[in-house]
């Protein structure tokens, strides 16, 4: 690969889709720009170098892992027109990397995305890949829920996990159950998962369920209002939870025990609301799994907790 770098010097797509001669002087080009302009990161990479390097290589219809020796290889101008065009959204619109390639991963999974769910990014992903152990023990599952699955990464990663078990993916948005059918889809899951449009329980009554995992929205209210502007481009319904980042979560944890098996588990993702979460229920005794990979804000309770504190828990 040449040891020069024609990108530095070129700040303007026009110049870029003239003067660029690779594959790597589009990523490096790329990466410029991003770093220059103070873009947010955190819907599949953490830095401007590896979102540039996505994005170039999905523009030109590359896999995500190709050999190293293809920043080496040169590119046509309406390749170079095509990759800039990407890159160009990516500072302009301030649209995340997934919504751009319409995919993301989740638990070494590929999943189609839009606008209508959020970026998939949830710890729960290690926690699916530990078959939600030692919490579960000796459990059989036969049943699963994911509640506000989105692109049903969640259902489908748990489908994948516990191949004997039947799973409803549920979400209250018809826009975002288009998108986790789409996904049953890629993975021929129709016959063991099926979308069900409810808020939480509502549509799922006389439902038991051996496991009950959500990511709930739990953004609370000055959090939302400090958030980049790449998160903004995401569903405000699956982020905002009110003052407290709680509205959802009291509701979920006031109606779970109704619909868990007497060896049950509830797993939700609470994020950065844990602390209220735990001011507002003193007794009720959370454990918070650590995860070895990133991220933070995910609990457990039994069906026995449950129904110990459920007059704690009563809205």
């Amino acid at each position: 690969m040449s040891t020069n770098n024609p990108a530095a010097s070129i700040h303007t797509p026009s110049q870029a889709i003239a003067e660029l001669r690779s594959v790597g002087d589009l990523i490096r080009w790329g990466s410029s720009r991003f770093s220059e302009a103070g873009l947010f990161f955190g819907h599949g990479t953490d830095n401007a170098w590896d979102e540039a390097t996505a994005l170039v290589l999905h523009g030109l219809h590359l896999p995500h892992d190709a050999h190293p020796q293809v920043l080496a290889c040169r590119v046509t101008r309406s390749e170079r027109e095509q990759v800039v065009g990407l890159l160009q959204r990516r500072v302009d619109e301030r649209i995340p990397l997934s919504y751009l390639t319409g995919e993301a991963w989740f638990a070494g999974l590929s999943f189609a995305v839009n606008e209508h769910v959020l970026v998939p990014r949830s710890p729960i992903a290690e926690l699916i890949d530990a078959g939600f152990q030692p919490w579960l023990g000796d459990a059989l599952v036969g049943n699963i829920v994911d509640l506000g699955t989105g692109s049903g990464c969640i259902a489908i990663a748990c489908a994948l996990a516990f191949p004997d078990a039947e799973v409803d993916a549920v979400d209250i948005s018809a826009e975002a159950l288009k998108v986790t059918e789409e996904n049953i889809a890629r993975y021929g899951l129709e016959q063991q998962v099926r979308a069900v449009q409810s808020d939480l329980f509502e549509n799922l009554s006389g439902q038991v369920y051996d496991l009950i995992v959500s990511n709930p929205p739990y953004v609370d209210r000055p959090a939302m209002d400090a958030l980049p502007q790449e998160y903004r481009r995401e569903p405000e319904l699956g982020l905002a939870a009110g003052e407290d980042g709680l509205d959802v979560v009291q509701r979920l944890l006031a109606q779970a025990g109704s619909y868990m098996g007497p060896e049950g588990l509830l797993v939700v993702e609470v994020g950065n609301s844990r602390d209220a979460l735990e001011q507002r229920y003193p007794g009720v005794p959370f454990a918070w799994p650590e995860f070895e990979h990133g991220g933070h804000g995910v609990f457990v309770l039994t069906a026995e907790q449950l129904a110990r504190h459920a007059d704690e828990l009563a809205l």
